[in-house]
């Protein structure tokens, strides 16, 4: 199994070199929060380097980019999402618009993914 993580990781990489070759990087990015205890949604914009709260988390966007001559394209973005309350790091890397589950935030009570760049 740990084998088949670290291909799928090699793998990856290799595929986000070239994709950051043809990424264009916006000026921000446009996230959704859910709260799965009293099922409320808000969207949070923040702009690159900025941080927003959502619940009890912190969240930073490092960065947003888009398919190069394609800002309706699936979006990735930095992100990194503190705990309020304790100040430690529960998320630290990059989300996909597209594939959400791919890379996602595990907490008990709150969702955070990325819908699109704000270009």
């Amino acid at each position: 199994m740990r084998a088949l993580w670290l291909s799928l990781i090699l793998c990856l990489g290799a595929g986000m070199g070239t994709a950051q070759e043809a990424a264009s990087v916006a000026e921000g990015a446009i996230l959704r929060g859910l709260d799965k205890i009293n099922g409320l949604a808000r969207d949070l914009e923040l702009t690159s380097g900025a941080s927003g709260a959502f619940g009890s988390l912190d969240v930073e966007l490092g960065q947003c980019r888009y398919p190069e001559g394609n800002p309706a394209g699936d979006a990735y973005a930095y992100l990194t999402i503190t705990d309020q309350g304790s100040g430690a790091v529960i998320f630290s890397g990059w989300m996909l618009a597209s594939s959400p589950a791919l890379n996602a935030l595990e907490h008990p009570r709150y969702d955070i993914w990325v819908l699109r760049c704000k270009i």
